[in-house]
């Protein structure tokens, strides 16, 4: 699929890639996670996995990642979330999978809370819920912490790239989009999948995460020698035989 543009009611200029579904009724829509996009493995094969399936498939940059435009400092999770309903809105119709990685986890169930109609399934991999809050700010140094309050921002270092920034106004909006601490009402079909060996999202977090829903159906995977990323052939086999599961767990 090419990729193109929209500008979202935000006046965010965002890049998305979106084809409709041809012999189901699922759209299956891909979210990121933190400083993630939508040319990683994961969504790639899923996305050439929809179209083989007959699915409807939509992913899309948040602002400041990827394709899209904006600066990453200026993100904030009401930003991406609200790049993720208008791309939800603008580019999908009807019964609607959400596929959230890490932050793209808690995207997706803030975007199925926000859309209870439109969310027929959830498919999680090492969701990451309130990260900002519960698991970022305790990691940080007291020093670190003061840097965020005092001068609004301070350098994260990363496993994977240069050291990037987080921001004061990311920490506290984040405080105002927690759902660990409450039960979460949906009744839809849920699939977890955690790697155990997960060093940035542990997987007692997202064993919390399972015990705050309150779908019944909700299957939690939990594999042993999984990292974060779960990205290998074998991770990658994994969540597309759970896209498929779900598609059948899911009421159109």
């Amino acid at each position: 699929m090419t990729t193109t543009y929209f500008t979202s009611p935000e006046g965010r200029r965002l890049a998305y890639r979106a084809s409709a579904p041809t012999r189901s009724p699922f759209t299956y829509v891909w979210l990121s996670g933190f400083k993630s996009d939508m040319s990683g493995t994961k969504v790639t094969e899923l996305e050439a996995w929809a179209t083989e399936a007959g699915h409807g498939f939509l992913a899309f940059d948040y602002s400041g990642h990827g394709l899209s435009e904006g600066a990453f400092e200026d993100g904030t999770i009401s930003a991406w979330r609200a790049d993720a309903l208008a791309a939800i809105d603008a580019h999908s119709t009807g019964p609607i999978v959400l596929v959230g990685s890490s932050m793209g986890g808690w995207t997706a169930l803030l975007a199925a809370l926000a859309r209870p109609a439109r969310v027929a399934g959830l498919v999680l991999i090492a969701p990451a819920p309130d990260f900002t809050e519960k698991l970022m700010w305790p990691e940080f140094s007291a020093e670190a912490q003061a840097e965020i309050m005092d001068q609004g921002f301070t350098l994260r270092p990363s496993d994977y790239d240069e050291p990037y920034t987080i921001t004061r106004a990311l920490i506290e909006d984040g405080r105002n989009w927690q759902i660990l601490d409450a039960p979460i009402h949906l009744d839809i079909p849920v699939r977890i999948l955690q790697g155990m060996q997960d060093a940035d999202v542990p997987w007692k977090h997202a064993e919390r995460l399972v015990e705050t829903l309150t779908s019944d159906d909700l299957v939690f995977t939990l594999i042993k020698d999984g990292d974060h990323r779960l990205s290998r052939a074998q991770d990658i086999a994994r969540l597309k035989a759970t896209c498929a599961d779900i598609s059948i767990a899911a009421k159109a």
